[in-house]
């Protein structure tokens, strides 16, 4: 992997991340078209440059999260929930993390999901349209469990990890705008863990030239994946999710495409 490989897949991380489209699928088909080899630095540079987007959502929400000192119980509280809320993905990523490291390497099942994911949201602002909990704090414990549940189905290539929490805390009551906050919230622990997890279990393939990429990288994602969160808050406001719907379908078919073309692998 070059310094613009890195570079380029970092751009992909940062300005996919929070936004309901798959960062890992457009990371896998970014890395297919760069020609980068899918070898195990590949797949531990692909979450390590989440420390990056972390980091974003902890700068700008930075109240949020020093809380306990300033909150006292509900700040306590929001960690708590964060902590339920990620229980499900860390049991289930550590049992299934073999077959989601095979999955990873699959463009069809990127493709297919990214198709599935965007008919769903489509119809999911008419679905769930009477919001009843408007601030963070109204969130129950239960209901955070509930939308760790949702994250989980975001463990399959191609389904995003915002998008599945996000629709979780909609079926859950939350606005749009506080279920999306609080699926970036979520973010944090469960990509902490991720990363911290793949960096434990890789990092004999960690030489000084790859810290470099994975610096490179994490500075870029930060930086992009702050603009995109900005961004994506604003448009969701005004427009909902109906556009990222199409998106997702249109990418998948062209991603169909080029992998009957034999332009990328299955």
């Amino acid at each position: 992997m070059s310094i613009l490989d890195a570079i380029i897949i970092a751009i992909v991380e940062g300005l996919t991340e929070f936004l309901p489209i798959s960062s890992t699928g457009h990371m896998i088909i970014t890395e297919k078209l760069l020609n980068v080899p899918d070898d195990d630095f590949t797949k531990l540079f692909t979450v390590g440059i989440q420390l990056g987007a972390i980091l974003s959502v902890i700068v700008l929400y930075w109240k949020k999260f020093i809380s306990p000192f300033t909150a006292g119980k509900s700040g306590i509280q929001f960690y708590l929930k964060l902590l339920v809320a990620v229980l499900p993905a860390l049991g289930l990523g550590f049992i299934f993390s073999d077959k989601i490291d095979e999955l990873l390497e699959s463009s069809l099942v990127v493709a297919i999901t990214m198709i599935a994911g965007g008919v769903v949201l489509l119809f999911i602002d008419n679905v769930f349209n009477k919001p009843e909990i408007t601030e963070e704090p109204q969130i129950s414990f239960p209901k955070a469990f509930l939308i760790g549940l949702w994250q989980c189905v975001a463990m399959i290539p191609g389904v995003s990890r915002s998008a599945a929490s996000i629709i979780g805390g909609m079926q859950q009551k939350l606005t749009r705008n506080l279920a999306a906050e609080f699926s970036f919230f979520l973010a944090v622990p469960t990509m902490a863990a991720a990363t911290g997890y793949k960096l434990l279990k890789g990092y004999k393939t960690i030489t000084p030239e790859n810290i470099k990429l994975f610096a490179i990288g994490n500075v870029v994602a930060f930086v992009v994946a702050m603009l995109a969160i900005k961004f994506f808050i604003g448009f969701l406001q005004k427009r909902g999710f109906k556009l990222f719907g199409y998106y997702r379908i249109i990418g998948g078919i062209v991603l169909l495409v080029l992998i009957a073309a034999g332009v990328i692998s299955r």
